[in-house]
């Protein structure tokens, strides 16, 4: 059977997360984070894993992942062949000493398809994003400094909510509530609504949009989370929606 690789910046958050996440939702998200699957880690800027194939367009990237340590035990049993999708999942990382806007453009041109080279989501401005959210932050206008190490790990554990606080410990009621405001976000981001978008949007227009509104005019970032983008992306609108009007309040 055909799997699906996912590879994820870090080692351990990304990981905890869709462990979460698929055994939150065993029901409804049959198909993905399941044990049919396989997670690597990267563990370096997407800067890095694209400086990397702009050097030489035959690098295979499965090849690169399995070379490091870290992976060798999850991956020593597969083949590049043996994937049908690749998914990953990487930060903005815009205070990187490699980060280029120009450079994220190309990269989010070249992984844009989980079919070929592997099909990317960003997070702004990082992993942590998922849980920068509480009753009293404006999320709707949320943002943060794209350019600076603004230690961000600490600010979203200082203002978010206790409950968002670890992700192993999120429940259905909690992540359908995380995946509703960082859809509308989204919809905010791209169209000044904030509501459900009702259509997809590639990673590039959300950039864009990234660039246009907050990037070139104030050096900050729009905070946003790739995994909620990613189920609208696989699921669609209707799967979500259901279940987001599902979720017990």
């Amino acid at each position: 059977m055909s799997k699906k690789l996912f590879i994820f910046e870090g080692q351990n958050t990304e990981i905890n997360i869709t462990k979460n996440l698929s055994d939150k939702f065993s029901e409804s998200f049959t198909d993905i984070f399941t044990s049919n699957d396989v997670k690597c880690a990267y563990c370096t800027t997407i800067y890095d894993l694209y400086k990397k194939i702009s050097e030489d367009e035959y690098l295979d990237i499965f090849m690169l992942l399995k070379e490091k340590e870290f992976n060798k035990e999850t991956l020593k049993d597969y083949n590049s062949s043996d994937f049908s999708e690749i998914y990953l999942f990487f930060d903005y990382d815009g205070h990187a000493p490699i980060a280029n806007d120009n450079k994220l453009l190309e990269v989010l041109g070249l992984f844009n398809e989980e079919t070929e080279h592997g099909k990317i989501f960003i997070s702004y401005p990082m992993v942590e994003a998922l849980k920068h959210f509480s009753s009293t932050i404006d999320f709707k206008n949320l943002k943060v400094k794209a350019k600076e190490n603004i230690n961000y790990k600490k600010i979203t554990n200082l203002n978010c909510d206790n409950k968002y606080r670890d992700f192993n410990q999120y429940n259905k009621t909690i992540w359908l509530e995380l995946i509703e405001v960082h859809l509308k976000k989204l919809n905010f981001i791209m169209n000044n609504d904030f509501s459900i978008p009702k259509n997809n949007v590639s990673q590039k227009d959300i950039f864009l949009k990234q660039l246009e509104k907050h990037i070139n005019i104030d050096s900050s970032i729009a905070v946003l989370s790739a995994f909620p983008l990613f189920l609208f992306d696989y699921y669609g609108l209707q799967t979500i929606k259901d279940l987001i009007e599902s979720r017990d309040f």
